[in-house]
């Protein structure tokens, strides 16, 4: 049986673009000033568009930008030709296939939500039902000395955010005096969370938490190395409750694991680039909804699309409490504009079909 005009794929594009940072910076194990995303984008036979990005990382998600650009080829000619409405079956078999390349798989689910959405005229979160209607993004503070880093939170105040993340990891008394004084300086009603990025020992945990959760901490992102996992559990409860897991969540089998009590973390960051795309973010939002277990939607440098992507996803889910969507803000250049709505750091969602955003 043929499939009708205005739900087969007939064309796939794919590309990639240096996007450029405004703003270089740097994390407990590396620093960007460039960054470079994958782009799908596929056109039915009714001329509905559909885009998604991704963005590899040797380090993250573990594909190099060559072998991601390989991969997505691939997957473009197993996406020419397929039935839109078969949607879940088609992101399945991707994932089947592709299971080491997350970037690669979640470019090519987003663009074919993207598509779906617009085929039925709605938004994606309404597909799913919207949980949220809005909520407030961190932005982040680079491993910068003291004095740029309260300059940055200023400027971030001074633009509407009320959450700050601080990356820390690289010197426990030089995170405190730098978290002390950017307190010091933004006040009790800015929240500010950190990203050690697996900077810290158990020791360190507890030595940075017993300092600084006076002073309105809110969270620890990835204290430890993701193999150090089991040493969460030397951590007293107080302080694994605010702990969340980053490099030792990818899979819904990692939730899964991860999700046995006594828990060893007791939030959940989702990036869509490390599980592999909406739909893998989805089943790991429910896992984390059954458990009990609070939500950060977060991302690497990416574009607006996969942002926009992963704020749909977020405000859909029960278990959401934390944005950290702030991956396309420093970007020099993108490839679409809209999607998300950002107003005093506040993340809202327009009336757009699919992810709502507009080629340039």
């Amino acid at each position: 049986m043929s499939i009708p005009a205005k739900y087969s794929i007939k064309s796939i594009k794919t590309f990639s673009e240096n996007l450029e940072l405004t703003r270089p910076y740097t994390i407990a194990y590396e620093t960007f000033d460039s960054v470079e995303n994958i782009f799908l984008m596929l056109e039915t036979g009714s001329g509905i568009i559909g885009v998604g990005a991704g963005s590899p990382s040797a380090f993250v998600t573990g594909e190099t930008m060559e072998s991601a650009k390989e991969k997505l080829l691939e997957v473009a000619s197993l996406l020419e030709g397929a039935d839109l409405r078969k949607i879940q079956a088609i992101i399945q078999r991707i994932q089947e296939l592709f299971p080491a390349n997350p970037a690669v798989c979640a470019a090519a689910d987003i663009a074919l939500h993207d598509a779906f959405g617009k085929l039925l005229g709605l938004p994606l979160v309404d597909l799913w039902g919207r949980a949220h209607f809005s909520l407030p993004t961190s932005i982040t503070i680079g491993i910068k000395s003291i004095e740029e880093s309260v300059e940055e939170a200023k400027e971030y105040m001074q633009m509407g955010f009320k959450v700050l993340k601080l990356k820390t990891g690289k010197s426990v008394a030089e995170d405190v005096a730098i978290f002390t004084k950017i307190r010091e300086t933004v006040g009790r009603a800015i929240k500010i969370r950190v990203d050690a990025n697996q900077g810290y020992t158990v020791e360190e945990t507890q030595n940075f938490y017993q300092q600084t959760e006076k002073l309105g901490l809110e969270l620890i992102e990835q204290p430890m190395h993701y193999d150090r996992v089991a040493a969460m559990k030397k951590l007293p409860p107080n302080i694994r409750s605010i702990c969340m897991a980053d490099e030792n969540l990818k899979t819904m089998g990692h939730a899964v694991t991860l999700a046995q009590k006594p828990l060893h973390f007791g939030l959940y960051n989702i990036k869509l680039m490390k599980c592999g795309g909406i739909a893998a973010g989805r089943q790991i939002a429910s896992i984390a909804n059954l458990a009990d277990i609070g939500l950060m939607w977060g991302c690497m440098d990416e574009s607006i699309i996969s942002i926009t992507a992963a704020l749909h996803a977020a405000l859909a889910s029960p278990a959401t409490k934390y944005l950290d969507l702030d991956g396309s803000l420093d970007l020099a250049k993108d490839i679409v504009k809209g999607g998300f709505i950002l107003k005093d750091g506040v993340m809202s969602i327009g009336e757009g079909a699919g992810l709502g955003v507009t080629l340039l």
